[in-house]
């Protein structure tokens, strides 16, 4: 049996965002339960107790015990962006902790202030911030800019990091960036380390709901090498990495994972876990936990997102 590593589940709260990134691939098909579950407190703290008592440490039953060990499950909120639903994230955090989970967060970092930090960095393992750009022009193009036209103040958002993290020592960063024909040509290792993460996540653009975006092979091992100076905190995924190597539930509480057909054509999905269980659902999806196992094994010494 190999070494134990976290378990991770990332739960989709919401498909809702205030930015329209174009390589996004958060766009689900309804279900027959149209509504998301963030919207309906006693069906999120049914699920999230379904999850946890399927994927709990040691139960036998769950067929990945023969496959891989874990002595953790972490619950990973993203979305759609999470924080449009601040005022709910705290009961689920909270029941989330109750259950056993350990919890960490995705946000664009748009609505992350200092008071909102204040109340969920105490509650959180991860705190993964999503950015693609130093550069407006490059962010307004990828459509990381709201309505309004406002972009995120990353200055700020620094700062209040820094504040947050000293008084929340357990609190571990994580900055995701997804390369794409707008940005592969960009040095960001200034703004990389202004923000001092304990792990960089690059992710070449996934082609999953359109190939808008889409980049080579070449142009991805470029950035990469451009970087290579932040190779210690560095952990990047092709698309074949991403592929069948994440637990993944929408926000009307369905696994799903991107399909392996035809790039574009979206995602293939289980029925929903609280109409068939846990058990079922998950026999009905493809997951590779050799893949999985690889993301960790791959930085070692930290508990990878």
């Amino acid at each position: 049996m190999q070494n134990p590593t976290p378990l991770v589940i990332n739960w989709h709260l919401t498909e809702a965002c205030n930015y329209r990134c174009r390589y996004c691939y958060a766009a689900w098909n309804e279900s027959v339960c149209s509504r998301e579950l963030v919207h309906a407190p006693e069906r999120s703290a049914a699920l999230l107790a379904e999850l946890y008592q399927f994927f709990r440490p040691g139960n036998s039953t769950n067929p990945l015990n023969s496959q891989m060990a874990w002595k953790s499950v972490r619950l990973n909120l993203a979305g759609g962006e999470p924080l449009l639903h601040a005022g709910k994230l705290p009961a689920i955090v909270s029941q989330a902790r109750d259950f056993g989970f350990e919890v960490s967060l995705i946000s664009n970092g748009s609505y992350l202030d200092a008071d909102l930090l204040d109340q969920l960095a105490p509650q959180l393992s991860w705190l993964g911030i999503s950015i693609d750009s130093a550069c407006p022009s490059t962010n307004r193009n990828i459509g990381r800019i709201d309505r309004r036209g406002r972009f995120v103040d990353l200055d700020r958002l620094v700062m209040n990091l820094r504040r947050t993290r000293r008084g929340n020592s357990g609190l571990r960063l994580k900055l995701n960036t997804v390369v794409n024909r707008l940005n592969h040509r960009e040095d960001l290792c200034p703004l990389i380390q202004s923000f001092a993460p304990d792990k960089w996540k690059v992710l070449r653009m996934l082609p999953v709901v359109n190939q808008d975006l889409v980049i080579n092979d070449q142009q991805f091992s470029a950035f990469l090498t451009r970087h290579s100076a932040l190779a210690r905190i560095l952990c990047a995924e092709d698309n074949q990495d991403m592929r069948e190597s994440y637990l993944m539930i929408d926000p009307h509480g369905r696994f799903f994972q991107n399909s392996p057909l035809i790039a574009g054509q979206g995602y293939t999905y289980s029925r929903p876990i609280l109409r068939v269980g846990a058990r079922a659902a998950f026999d009905e999806m493809a997951f590779d936990p050799k893949r999985f196992r690889t993301r960790y094994i791959s930085f070692k010494g930290r508990a990878g997102a």
